[in-house]
């Protein structure tokens, strides 16, 4: 990863590692009747999942609405039409790839000029497939940095089955393999960064390596070639106490320097820069993200700042010279100041533009900004509107950039951003359904507490508003993420186009409107999200687009704690549940995995005032056997090494000893996902679906 993008990538801060052994989890909570359940392999636990899954497949994975979803689904997730995704390194074009022939995918390249014809000739680079096959290992491609400016030798990330402990390989680009005797970490929590061709610093969570009460490496070594990793010498470490230790890359006026994030909170950081083989910290908020655009350090601002006499408003950019900074100088420009209704969703930078992904009503516009005599000039880049923009690759040795652009019912357009600014349309998505006679409405629902929130709604125009519309419902609301308008694709071809409702909803404790819109349900307000989530419920259900027998609602992670919430608290208003990967015990997540690095988004349940307000909302703590609840669909994955699969295992567990109805699925690949090929992805989609119509469908809708 290229860490001058951003502070810290949204996919690595709710990643977990590691798992307590039997003998900790039973001490610690002996009243647990389904604590054996938190033994990932254990035998007696995957006996349990075996009987779930065959139950699950024979009720909702024999119907024909699930063949035809499934066989819908797939065609799309490997159709040949799809955008490939460019990742550019210097001159050359890479993508990865993934369909009928290769499920675990082919890692290929091509030249510019190629990569924007109708039929671009690739070189396959590396065969994931023809890799795991060889090894006896189902490898999952998770990415690969490289030492510029020649970018031959790159540090290859290869997951197994999708966890998000990964095994390090040195990658020679020129020759297409591994470099023999080249660098190699042993899976493990890690990451790596470039020092020099001969050095890379390491923080790894292996066995025998210190780490923090999260599970995540607790130091940083410097690595010369040749020599064992366990001899390296420590750089620096972190308190255990920390979340932990990462690393990456930051394109200064400097060149390409080694950077090192020691992770207080998942939210705040001390940055470092490794030069001449020193830290040098960049003093900034320690919950700022940082950025560097030409000679300028960009800070966007998450609190306010107040410093060299005066105050910058949280959700602000601002910039000042780079080496000034280092060197004490505290005078900034403002580039951004935040409004009401609008945030910064996304922050990347090229030779000589800073780009920026601002929402405005949850809708996207990107703005590109240049330095001219020593002052920023801003222009924005004219999109479509109510929809989203994606930042795509740049580089810092050139202008040129890719971004894509889609809506609910727009198809994915890829755009290229030439060199002179100019802007040109490489390629589009096919319409994956059909959106004829479909619209899309932002309607603002009034939360509990008087607040407005908004959600967006895709629909028939002509459907009847007499509460029989089956509408499926769907939010986030957590760790600052904004949920915004994509393409539905998947979900618009099995759901949508065969006469569903589909609501996403922008509830508290996302990003979409800043800074303060996240902190708004944080700890003990943590309530505030499940509330909003329910006023977009009721206001669907007052408005006629549906009624509690038509309506499901769907989440993940923690948005499957937010569904698990929702379902627990209001079950009155719900048909059908859909919980994937989540959090449920809440009482015990802080001990599972890397629970222990988020207690600054819900709290800390081992402090009796924090789990008094935890207590009030966790769900397996608040289900009862004597209330009538939807029939669920719970799922997981077997290496969720993020969010732990005794969440989800646990949770229907006790439901069935309550005698409450419940599907279960649980995938043996896919990490923090619903699989690895899109074989696996294709099917729990299916099943979902299979799910849902027989829920909240009385009468088939079109097959």
């Amino acid at each position: 990863m290229r860490a001058s993008r951003r502070l810290f990538p949204v996919s690595l801060i709710i990643a977990g590692l590691g798992l307590l052994s039997t003998v900790q989890l039973v001490a610690q909570v002996p009243d647990d009747p389904f604590i054996w359940l938190e033994e990932v392999e254990g035998e007696r636990a995957l006996e349990w999942v075996e009987a779930r899954n065959a139950e699950t497949m024979e009720t909702l994975g024999s119907s024909a609405r699930f063949e035809t979803v499934y066989d819908q689904t797939l065609a799309i997730l490997t159709s040949t039409d799809r955008i490939p995704t460019p990742s550019i390194r210097g001159e050359t074009i890479y993508n990865f790839w993934t369909d009928a022939d290769h499920p675990r995918g082919i890692y290929r390249r091509t030249s510019w000029d190629s990569y924007r014809s109708e039929e671009p000739e690739w070189e396959l680079v590396l065969d994931i497939d023809a890799l795991g096959a060889d090894e006896e290992m189902p490898w999952a491609y998770r990415g690969m940095s490289c030492l510029a400016p020649e970018n031959r030798f790159c540090l290859t990330r290869l997951s197994n089955g999708g966890s998000d402990a990964v095994e390090v390989r040195e990658f020679d680009l020129v020759e297409k393999r591994f470099v023999e005797n080249g660098f190699r970490v042993p899976e493990a929590k890690t990451t790596t960064t470039w020092v020099d061709q001969n050095h890379i610093l390491v923080a790894t969570a292996l066995d025998d390596f210190p780490v923090t009460e999260s599970g995540y490496a607790a130091t940083v070594r410097l690595w010369e070639r040749g020599l064992p990793l366990a001899d390296a010498p420590v750089v620096t470490t972190s308190d255990r106490t920390d979340m932990g230790m990462w690393l990456g890359t930051m394109h200064t006026p400097e060149g390409d320097e080694p950077m090192v994030y020691r992770l207080k909170t998942i939210f705040t950081s001390d940055i470092y820069l490794l030069r001449e083989g020193e830290l040098v910290q960049i003093d900034v908020p320690a919950d700022a993200n940082t950025y560097v655009s030409g000679d300028q350090l960009v800070v966007k601002l998450v609190s306010d700042w107040e410093t060299n006499g005066r105050v910058y408003a949280q959700g602000s950019l601002i910039s000042s010279s780079f080496e000034g900074f280092l060197n004490g100088d505290r005078n900034f420009e403002v580039l951004i100041e935040p409004g009401a209704r609008s945030t910064i969703n996304g922050v990347t930078t090229t030779r000589d533009y800073l780009l920026v992904n601002r929402l405005t009503d949850v809708q996207s516009q990107l703005l590109r900004f240049h330095r001219d005599g020593g002052e920023w000039v801003r222009e924005e880049i004219d999109t479509p509107p109510m929809g989203a923009i994606r930042l795509g690759s740049t580089s810092d040795d050139h202008n040129r950039f890719f971004f894509t652009f889609s809506s609910f019912l727009r198809p994915t357009t890829l755009y290229q951003a030439e060199e002179n600014g100019g802007i040109t349309a490489v390629r589009s998505l096919p319409e994956q359904f059909d959106s004829e006679g479909l619209i899309v409405e932002q309607i603002w629902a009034t939360s509990e507490d008087g607040t407005e929130v908004p959600y967006f709604i895709v629909r028939g125009e002509d459907i009847a508003m007499d509460g029989s519309n089956p509408t499926l419902q769907t939010a986030y609301g957590g760790f600052q993420i904004s949920r915004t308008p994509s393409y539905l694709g998947t979900v618009g071809k099995g759901w949508v186009e065969a006469g569903g409702v589909y609501v996403l909803a922008n509830i508290r404790g996302g990003g979409e409107f800043g800074p303060a819109w996240w902190k708004a349900a944080l700890l003990e307000n943590r309530q505030r999200a499940f509330d909003d989530f329910v006023a977009v419920s009721e206001d669907l259900i007052e408005r006629g687009v549906t009624s509690p027998d038509h309506l499901g609602i769907m989440g993940g992670s923690n948005g499957g704690l937010l569904v698990g919430v929702a379902m627990t608290q209001r079950p009155e208003l719900y048909d059908a549940v859909v919980v994937a990967v989540p959090l449920l015990d809440m009482k015990r997540y802080n001990h599972l995995l890397a629970g222990a690095s988020w207690v600054a988004e819900y709290g800390n349940p081992d402090i009796p005032e924090q789990w008094e307000y935890i207590r009030k909302y966790s769900p397996y703590q608040n289900v009862s056997a004597d209330v009538e609840y939807p029939n669920a669909f719970i799922w997981t994955t077997t290496r969720d090494d993020r969010v732990h699969p005794g969440h989800a295992r646990k949770m229907t567990a006790l439901m069935m000893s309550q005698g409450h109805p419940v599907h279960y699925f649980e995938n043996t690949e896919g990490g923090h996902g619903s699989g690895v090929t899109p074989e696996q992805r294709a099917k729990s989609f299916a099943l979902q679906m299979s799910y849902l119509f027989r829920q909240l469908v009385q009468e088939p809708l079109t097959p």
